[in-house]
C-alpha cells in the first residue's frame, strides 16, 4: 500500500474512510486546546477537516501529510499558506510535534507496521507531546484497508512508549462509526 495505491483511490474516488466533517471526537477534544500556538501534525490528513476546524480556531502551525499526490494538490489549493501540506511517506517524515492527530491513518497501515508507527510517533512527538485521535475497536474480516484491532492490543502496543491519559470506548463518534471506536489521548513521559 503504497503511493500509487493511495493515488489510485483518491483519482477513483474511493475515499470510503471520509466522514465528510472533522471527526466529532477530535472535533470535542480540540474545543479544550486553548494554545493556539502549539505545533500539530495531522499524518495520513485525507480531506483534512480537523484542519479546517483548526484553522477556523486560529491554530498557526499545523503541518498535514499525506502520500497521495491528489489529496495533496486539493489540500494546498483549499488551505494556501494557513497550513503547511506536505507529499511525503510519515515513515520518513522528520519533526518536533505538541500533538499529533490520529484518524483513520492507523487503520490504514497493515497491522506488521504497527509497532513502527508508534516508534515514529513517539520520535516525532516532544516531551510531554500527546498523540490524540480515534483507532477501531472492530475486526473488519477483510484483508484491508481498514484494518481493525482492539483496545486490549492498542494498550500493549502503546504502553512501552506512551503514558495513556485516555484510552476508552468513544462516547461521541459519527454515526456511522458509533460503538466501533476507541479514543486515545497517549502522553509522551517527559
Amino acid at each position: 500500500m503504497d503511493e500509487t495505491y493511495w493515488e489510485s483511490r483518491w483519482q477513483q474516488g474511493q475515499t470510503g474512510w471520509d466522514l465528510g466533517q472533522a471527526s466529532p471526537p477530535l472535533k470535542a477534544y480540540l474545543e479544550g486546546v486553548t494554545d493556539t500556538s502549539l505545533a500539530i501534525l495531522i499524518p495520513g490528513c485525507g480531506n483534512a477537516y480537523e484542519a479546517a476546524y483548526l484553522v477556523e480556531r486560529g491554530f498557526t502551525d499545523v503541518t498535514l501529510l499525506d502520500i497521495a499526490p491528489t489529496a495533496v494538490a486539493r489540500l494546498r489549493e483549499q488551505f494556501g499558506d494557513r497550513v503547511r501540506v506536505q507529499e511525503a511517506d510519515f515513515f520518513a517524515w522528520e519533526g518536533a510535534y505538541d500533538l499529533i492527530l490520529e484518524q483513520t491513518f492507523f487503520c490504514a497501515l497493515p497491522p506488521d507496521r504497527r509497532p513502527a508507527y508508534v516508534r515514529h510517533m513517539h520520535r516525532l512527538l516532544k516531551p510531554g507531546g500527546r498523540l490524540v485521535g480515534v483507532l477501531f475497536d472492530r475486526e473488519f474480516g477483510t484483508t484491508g484497508p481498514p484494518f481493525g484491532g482492539s483496545r486490549a492490543e492498542y494498550e500493549a502496543l502503546f504502553a512501552p512508549f506512551f503514558t495513556p491519559r485516555v484510552l476508552a470506548p468513544c462516547y461521541n463518534s459519527a454515526p456511522p462509526r458509533r460503538g466501533t471506536e476507541v479514543f486515545i489521548s497517549l502522553e509522551k513521559p517527559t
